[in-house]
Order: structure tokens, then C-alpha cells, then sequence
């Protein structure tokens, strides 16, 4: 049997907090599930320190400062707004930790490019220098719910994962 969201967001929180880390998220398809999970652990004020729910393009570009040509040229569900998402949360909050997720819950919206259930995470962390980005992309079925659903998980677990392996060199 799987794990609960509770019990990964509670597990992340002791990492955090161990760690002397604060989260940040950007959220477009999960609609702010990700947050929600997370402020359901009691104590994740001492490691959560806030949420974006940036699901238009205007709201990308006016809250997480994503480019308006990336937007354009790749679109919401890619790899470069991914990134340019979690830098964005990173640098708008006081986070050393970012997660950010983006992708087609459907159960329209989908291309033969991107097709419904595809979604790209990246998780960064704040470094000395440049912040350390992880990004990858996934293609989940199922329903709405579901791929949401499943989006929440991956985005909590690899970040977890994420933090319990060695920081890399110059971090």
C-alpha cells in the first residue's frame, strides 16, 4: 500500500525542519493541493513559508516573474516554465527549498505533444551561489483527480528524496 500525502508532507516538514529549511511552492495544476497538504501537518509553519496557486499565464509572469516569451515559445506545461517557476518562488518568498509543478489535469488541453496527464516538476534549492534545479516531466493517467492526485505525490516525494541525498558540490 502506498504511503498517505500526510505522511510524506510529515516526513518532508522533519527534513526541513532538521535541516533549517523553509519550502516554497508554485502550483498551477494542482491548484494549491500541494500547499494545502503541507499546512495540514501541524507545526509546518516552522518550514512552510508560503504558497503561489499561479495557474494563468498573467499570474506566472506577475507573481513568480516567469518570462512572458517563455510562456509564448514553450508553453505553461514545459520544462523552461517549470524552471523559471520554482526560481520564481524562490526568489519572491524566503524559502531556501522550491517545488513547482505545471501540467494538463484535463480532461481537455491536451496536444499530441503534450497530452493530457503530462506534467513537469522542478525542485530547487537555494545555494551559496546559483540555486541548485532539479526538473522532470512525467505522464500520469487517469482522470482529473487523479492526475492531480498523483502530481501532489511525485512533487512531495521526490522532493524528499531530494533532501535526504547529499547537497552537490558548491551548494
Amino acid at each position: 500500500m502506498s504511503e498517505t500525502l500526510d505522511r510524506i508532507a510529515s516526513e518532508l516538514g522533519g527534513h526541513l525542519k532538521a535541516l533549517g529549511l523553509t519550502l516554497a511552492t508554485a502550483e498551477s495544476c494542482t491548484g494549491g493541493w500541494v500547499a494545502k497538504v503541507i499546512t495540514d501537518v501541524p507545526g509546518s509553519s516552522a518550514w512552510f513559508d508560503r504558497g503561489y496557486v499561479t495557474y494563468s499565464f498573467k499570474a506566472k509572469v506577475e507573481m513568480l516573474g516567469v518570462s512572458a516569451q517563455t510562456l509564448d515559445a514553450e508553453g505553461a506545461v514545459s520544462e523552461a516554465v517549470a524552471r523559471e517557476m520554482v526560481l520564481g518562488a524562490l526568489a519572491h518568498s524566503r524559502a531556501s527549498v522550491a517545488l513547482a509543478v505545471s501540467g494538463i489535469a484535463g480532461p481537455d488541453g491536451g496536444t499530441a505533444d503534450k497530452p493530457v496527464g503530462t506534467v513537469w516538476f522542478a525542485w530547487a534549492r537555494a545555494g551559496t551561489g546559483d540555486a541548485q534545479i532539479w526538473t522532470q516531466c512525467f505522464q500520469f493517467a487517469g482522470n482529473r483527480e487523479e492526475v492531480r492526485h498523483q502530481s501532489v505525490r511525485v512533487g512531495l516525494e521526490r522532493l524528499r528524496e531530494l533532501l535526504t541525498q547529499a547537497p552537490p558540490t558548491g551548494v
